[in-house]
């Protein structure tokens, strides 16, 4: 199946080498005077092709609104839209990169695919990517969220290449149903959780209570806290406490690793994960909730509705409710939270497939078909008009959508929480996606480590203050200190 759709592909790109051609005086002249008139004929229809990494629901709804454009302005216009899931992040990466290095057996290049901006800044700089801002008017640029647009302008021109289309921040969760009488027999409170600093304490405190719940085993605490993306934990924790860790003028990029802001960052994840105050055992954080292992993590938005219906433990499971909160801020910090989510980038070939491209991702993005889209998958809209409570629930009534109590308190969560609080994501630059791994891992890596030697150390009879201690020192701060910052240095050189 996928060699008959790349001799399809492949068929295409040539028609659309020879239309390129045809068109070459067309382009010459611009979108100012000739170049604005639509070069769409509904007789005589464009076919685009999207890639994408959605999946489960998140495909449903996708295909369910490309077939609903196909059926009405699509067929109007002129354009066929098919759309082919790639698998993972990763698998679309991989097949794009494939493509434009020519490898054997790759297919074409797409005309729109999802594309995170590490990933878009490569491509543009083969050249391989559209210019979408001679398609858009400063009007229609002017009614999508500004730092949107802004994440979108990768070009050396400061031109837009990557097109908004369904955006993701991050939220804490808590299982409710377990943080109650814990929180009846501690005093522990839901604002305790705001603060970075307030869910370590917190999470000490849970471990110390399950670990009095069992008088007779000594260092056998639960973990309440986990964390998805610990780069996400670097990047906006470091711009909350005033600092940009990876600041880039003109694609060049300088790292900023100030001693005492990193300190507090180790102090307040990696200590709390050597001591078992935090935790993360399955492949998201979401899993531990399910298993038991943790009651509360910070993810994306789009992990709401993989939160737990029910604690599944040895043969035994009780449902539990849940709580949506902001993602914590340190004490004293900007309200900082990040911006994350894949847009759409438009391959470079001729200005009616590129005007055409454009025209689909403009109706993908209009505020009813965005909030369907953002309602199974949690993932919130890029139009200014869309991002609110309102707004949301007229299209969930005019369009008598279902939508899952999770994503719903998810969605209007954030729209509440946004006023007053600043969305933020580093700009792109050479060996960023090497830089990213670096926050992601080494400090993650190493309290995984260490714990297994504190885990050996109680298992000996030690106590947890005895078996952390060597692990919680000045020296041993300055040691990680060193190591990071040699990592991210070799990352972003290459």
């Amino acid at each position: 199946m996928k060699k008959v759709q790349g001799k399809r592909m492949r068929r295409k790109n040539a028609g659309r080498r020879i239309g390129a051609m045809l068109l070459a005086g067309t382009l010459v002249c611009g979108l100012s005077g000739c170049g604005q008139k639509s070069p769409l004929d509904p007789g005589d229809p464009v076919s685009l092709t999207v890639w994408h990494y959605y999946n489960g629901s998140q495909q449903a709804a996708f295909d369910a609104l490309v077939e609903e454009f196909n059926a009405s302005e699509g067929r109007e216009k002129g354009i066929y839209v098919q759309g082919y899931s790639q698998g993972s992040v990763s698998d679309l990466e991989t097949a794009v990169r494939d493509s434009i290095g020519g490898k054997v057996g790759a297919d074409e290049m797409p005309d729109i695919f999802s594309s995170y901006a590490d990933t878009a800044w490569e491509v543009e700089q083969a050249g391989a990517l559209a210019s979408l801002s001679d398609y858009l008017s400063d009007e229609e640029l002017a009614a999508y969220v500004d730092s949107y647009i802004e994440e979108g302008r990768i070009a050396s021109d400061g031109t837009l290449r990557i097109f908004p289309t369904a955006k993701s921040t991050e939220i804490t969760m808590l299982n409710r149903t377990d943080w109650e009488p814990f929180a009846q027999a501690t005093g522990a409170s839901l604002e305790d959780l705001r603060t970075v600093e307030g869910v370590a304490a917190t999470a000490k405190a849970y471990y110390e209570w399950t670990d009095a719940q069992t008088p007779d085993t000594e260092g056998d605490g639960r973990a309440f806290y986990g964390r998805d993306a610990v780069a996400n934990y670097f990047i906006i924790g470091m711009q909350q406490l005033g600092v940009e860790i990876f600041q880039v003028e003109n694609g060049q990029v300088t790292l900023n690793t100030p001693k005492q802001e990193l300190r507090r960052l180790w102090e307040n994840y990696y200590v709390p994960m050597i001591k078992g105050y935090f935790g993360a055992y399955g492949s998201f954080r979401s899993d531990d909730v399910k298993t038991g292992d943790l009651l509360a993590y910070t993810g994306s938005t789009a992990s709401a509705m993989y939160f737990p219906d029910q604690v599944e433990l040895d043969g035994t499971s009780y449902p539990i409710d849940y709580i949506v909160m902001e993602a914590p801020v340190f004490e004293g910090g900007k309200r900082v939270a990040v911006q994350q989510g894949a847009g759409m980038v438009v391959s470079k070939s001729d200005r009616k497939h590129e005007y055409a491209a454009v025209e689909f991702l403009k109706w993908f993005t209009q505020a009813q078909n965005n909030l369907r889209f953002g309602c199974v998958s949690g993932y919130l809209p890029v139009l200014r008009e869309a991002n609110s409570t309102e707004k949301l629930a007229q299209v969930i009534e005019e369009q008598a959508l279902s939508v899952a109590p999770k994503t719903y308190d998810c969605l209007t969560t954030v729209f509440e929480e946004m006023e007053g609080m600043t969305l933020y994501t580093n700009r792109s630059f050479q060996n960023g996606y090497a830089a990213r791994k670096v926050l992601e891992y080494h400090l993650a890596d190493q309290a995984a480590l260490d714990r297994e030697e504190v885990e050996a150390a109680l298992s000996q009879g030690k106590s947890l203050s005895e078996a952390a201690a060597p692990f919680v020192t000045e020296e041993a701060f300055e040691a990680w200190y060193q190591s990071f910052c040699d990592a991210l240095t070799e990352a972003v050189n290459g």
